[in-house]
């Protein structure tokens, strides 16, 4: 019987959860920008008191591994080595996209294809498509959307398209065969069930080389200086 935390920190918003023998024991979210770095940490030792749970009890930590924002990653990922260190336990990474699938697929019958989308800015977005039996039709990549996209998926195939990246493509992706589903956002209870899932398998990471799945390469803007 695992006790695994888990942390998603891959968009604005955040998340933590303490899955505990495949089921839910408790959760808690924020959604306010820029408030990973102060909030993270309050927010596990809130979940560990009220859960009535000691960091001695854990069994693993399962942490949200991207694509999404990359301050967002670097900090989560930073507290899941750090306990992972700390308290020497294994690490499970999960994909952010197949958790946000797996959010819809648990509560979804009758499916043909999941499309969970994370906003990548302008009109890209990362992307994975999963069916019915929540097998990986198209892998993670991140796509530049227009009237040509997920067309192949489409011509026969009923795909549900959700997450913060959706939202921007509903108005250019019209195919009869698309939906649209709002209020869906990474969360740390999928990642933590599918952790789960990974801990029965010993899927486990290499604590002190495990990077952010970032996708795309980080690109920092520097201002330009006139000449004098």
């Amino acid at each position: 019987m695992s006790t695994i935390l888990s942390i998603d920190t891959s968009t604005k918003s955040g998340s933590v959860a303490l899955i505990r023998a495949g089921l839910v024991v408790g959760a808690q979210h924020y959604n306010i920008d820029k408030s990973h770095s102060s909030l993270l940490h309050v927010m596990i030792d809130e979940l560990m008191k009220n859960t009535g749970t000691t960091l001695e009890e854990l069994d693993a930590i399962a942490i949200s591994e991207g694509p999404g924002s990359y301050t967002g990653l670097r900090i989560g990922v930073s507290a899941a080595k750090g306990l992972c260190y700390a308290l020497e336990l294994p690490l499970i990474a999960v994909n952010t996209l197949e958790a946000m699938a797996y959010q819809v697929y648990r509560y979804s019958s009758q499916v043909d294809y999941l499309c969970p989308m994370i906003d990548a800015r302008r009109m890209e977005v990362y992307a994975m498509v999963k069916n019915g039996s929540f097998e990986t039709v198209q892998e993670t990549e991140p796509v530049i959307v227009d009237e040509e996209s997920f067309v192949t998926e489409l011509a026969d195939h009923q795909v549900v398209f959700f997450g913060d990246g959706a939202a921007k493509c509903q108005e250019v992706i019209q195919h009869p065969n698309a939906s649209f589903v709002s209020e869906v956002y990474p969360s740390a209870v999928e990642v933590g069930l599918l952790g789960a899932k990974k801990y029965e398998l010993g899927q486990f990471e290499n604590v002190i080389d495990f990077e952010p799945f970032y996708l795309k390469e980080f690109r920092l803007a520097t201002a330009k200086t006139s000449k004098k």
